[in-house]
């Protein structure tokens, strides 16, 4: 079994699409799908997504507590390169850039507070 996709939800479908495609512009992950009320990134094996989305349930979006994506890179340059990314995108830090445990890793939250970490 391997994950298949994992979306987080948004209240500014707009301002999230426009967050997520500039921290992805210089990644393997690119938009391949988008609705009135979801879009998608997938990179070029098109194993897994990643996507934002309005709630089906129409009620609002909220950031879960102990909730987080993962993102793994190639380089702690590419850590800091899109830590940097998605704090001048208007995210959060959650943790700067540094060595914890075996990883390499940062963590940031995005403009709907949904907690990010990248790690090498």
């Amino acid at each position: 079994m391997k994950m298949n996709y994992f979306v987080v939800g948004t209240n500014n479908f707009e301002a999230s699409v426009k967050f997520y495609d500039a921290l992805f512009e210089q990644t393997e992950l690119s938009q391949t799908f988008s609705t009135d009320r979801m879009a998608f990134w997938q990179g070029k094996d098109k194993d897994s997504a990643f996507a934002v989305a309005i709630p089906f349930d129409q009620e609002p979006a909220t950031s879960g507590n102990g909730t987080m994506v993962g993102f793994s890179v190639d380089s702690a340059e590419e850590v800091t390169r899109l830590y940097k990314k998605a704090i001048e995108s208007g995210g959060t830090c959650e943790g700067e850039p540094n060595q914890r445990g075996p990883r390499f890793s940062a963590y940031v939250r995005d403009l709907d507070r949904n907690k990010i970490v990248f790690s090498n």
